[in-house]
């Protein structure tokens, strides 16, 4: 079978498409034949040679959809056929409960193409637990594209910061598939959306998304804007994956009991923090990456029933990996890439 596969760590040239055995399914495994599988900065972070263990020659790729054509020792048959979505999660359950203290050292939260073999080729095998029945009328590549975005979007916006009607929240880097999820997030849960993003094509294309109000980072000092939009309050929760650049900026748009909840730091990972500002204004920073196998299955049916739906630019061929690759990476995507052998 083709894959994209890469055998050292590096920029996008050391992606290739090569001829790769069809894997067999172990116990407790389906193989799936792909149907579409779509990038994430993950990706990015993985060839560039993330510390972790990757297995090498290496098949990147955690969001996958597709139709199951066969199955391992112990998993009931009756899925050969199936159109499904799969959740990228493994040992979630074990990461939410803690490691306690005769937890193995070892025993880390993974991800299906960050740990193990992943989806850009044209079978995968993924457990037979992390499937999710695929409606007839949902296509491959937007479950593909929802997947990680969609979860992590709900996990930070429903159990971490806890979101209520009527509040505001500002969600940085509205470019990306996070955010793009995110806006449509807060929507449902009817909060008041602020976006930040950079330059006025991604504005208007976030403001179609449902921003109430878009703020071009590099025209307006948006902390101040979000401040005076607000009637001099501030917002109620910062969804934020860009970490050093805006994190100062991120502190001062927050309302009294305001929650910055964390998902990334692509600009670096030392953020500025006025401790004075944290305790006088009494407000919260919160952690979150992912979400449980039952947040994927509840966002999920949200995006089969129509009411979120995953920004998708471009659909490229398995071939053009590489490429994929290159544009994510110069920053020249709004929304998702999805990959279709």
């Amino acid at each position: 079978m083709k894959a994209a596969v890469f055998a050292r760590h590096g920029g996008p040239d050391v992606v290739r498409i090569e001829d790769v055995p069809v894997p067999e399914p172990g116990s407790g495994e389906v193989r799936v034949r792909v149907g579409a599988a779509a990038l994430n900065h993950l990706d990015l972070w993985v060839r560039r040679g993330l510390p972790i263990a990757t297995p090498m020659p290496h098949i990147g790729g955690a969001d996958v959809a597709g139709e199951v054509d066969a199955v391992g020792p112990g998993v009931d048959p009756i899925w050969v056929g199936a159109r499904v979505a799969v959740d990228p999660s493994l040992d979630y359950a074990w990461y939410e409960q803690g490691s306690g203290s005769g937890a193995q050292p070892e025993k880390r939260f993974r991800l299906l193409g960050e740990h193990t073999q992943g989806g850009f080729a044209e079978c995968c095998l993924v457990p037979a637990a992390n499937l999710v029945s695929l409606p007839d009328g949902v296509a491959f590549e937007t479950a593909a594209a929802a997947g990680l975005v969609a979860v992590t979007a709900w996990h930070g916006l429903v159990t971490r910061a806890r979101v209520k009607p009527g509040e505001t929240v500002l969600v940085t880097g509205a470019s990306g598939g996070v955010a793009t999820m995110a806006i449509q997030v807060a929507r449902l849960l009817g909060a008041r959306v602020l976006a930040v993003t950079s330059g006025p094509a991604n504005a208007m294309r976030a403001r179609e998304l449902g921003a109430d109000i878009v703020y071009d980072r590099l025209e307006v000092d948006w902390a101040r804007a979000a401040w005076s939009d607000t009637g001099r309050r501030g917002v109620d929760v910062v969804l934020d994956s860009v970490g050093q650049a805006l994190w100062a900026a991120n502190l001062r748009s927050l309302a009294p009991r305001g929650r910055l909840v964390s998902y990334g730091a692509t600009s670096g990972r030392a953020g500025d923090t006025d401790i004075t500002l944290l305790f006088w204004k009494q407000l919260s920073i919160l952690g979150t990456t992912m979400g449980s196998p039952e947040e994927f299955r509840t966002v999920m049916a949200h995006v089969f029933a129509g009411r979120l739906s995953p920004v998708i630019q471009e659909l490229l061929p398995l071939a053009e990996a590489r490429r994929a690759h290159e544009l994510l990476e110069a920053g020249r995507v709004f929304g998702k890439l999805v990959l279709k052998p």
